[in-house]
């Protein structure tokens, strides 16, 4: 005769989310130690980009073999730059959802313990405020504080600056004056700027999107 299964004990029930909340933890530090080794890795290769551009300038001057390397290097570090930002966009999603996990078990954890939710600086809830919340540490901010203090603006801000480099290199080796160098670089890192922005608003669009559907 089939029997119901029994509910497994409290303590037990705490002991799962508490382990699958150690889980999470590891999965989100591993995550960024590896982002952030990417970033070093970028700007590494950025600082090295620079200091080979001025030991050939002061070998050779600034002519065609300086001209040519430092597209080169602009070139290699726009590439990596822009896919460490894709890795970075990626992995701040990702985070977001890892959050919202936690969220949740601490949900759980005040089903076990009714009340224990005082207690907590971070959130229970699965929407956007509880997002917020756990990621601030209840402290209330502007959004736009937690873009401009990201990851994500500081990798996309260099790459920006390399982008608009590259295009003034571009402009110089082709002879072009010092008004058209800089209106050149201004106007490709405004664009690659934009793009980065848009980028940045279809990722965590889609989140935002997910979680207004799944509370709706």
């Amino acid at each position: 005769m089939d029997t119901e299964p029994t509910e497994p004990p409290p303590a037990v029930v705490a002991q799962l989310l508490a382990t699958e909340h150690w889980s999470l933890l590891a999965t989100r530090g591993t995550m960024w130690s590896e982002v952030m080794s990417r970033i070093t890795i970028l700007l590494t290769v950025l600082t090295g980009s620079l200091v080979i551009l001025g030991l050939v300038a002061q070998a050779g001057g600034f002519g065609a073999t300086f001209q040519v390397l430092a597209i080169g290097l602009a070139v290699v570090g726009l590439i990596l730059g822009t896919l460490t930002s894709v890795r970075v966009f990626l992995a701040s999603d990702e985070d977001a959802g890892l959050i919202l996990a936690m969220n949740r078990l601490r949900a759980a954890y005040t089903e076990l313990a009714p009340g224990i939710d005082e207690h907590f600086l971070t959130s229970t809830r699965l929407d956007e405020e509880g997002l917020m919340q756990t990621y601030s540490l209840g402290v209330r901010r502007h959004p736009m504080v937690h873009v401009v203090g990201s990851t994500n603006f500081f990798v996309g801000t260099v790459n920006t600056l390399v982008a608009g480099a590259l295009a003034a290199l571009v402009a110089g080796t082709l002879g072009a004056p010092i008004a058209v160098l800089v209106l050149a670089g201004l106007v490709v890192a405004a664009l690659y700027f934009v793009v980065f922005l848009w980028a940045g608003y279809r990722t965590f669009g889609a989140r935002q999107r997910m979680l207004r559907s799944t509370l709706a």
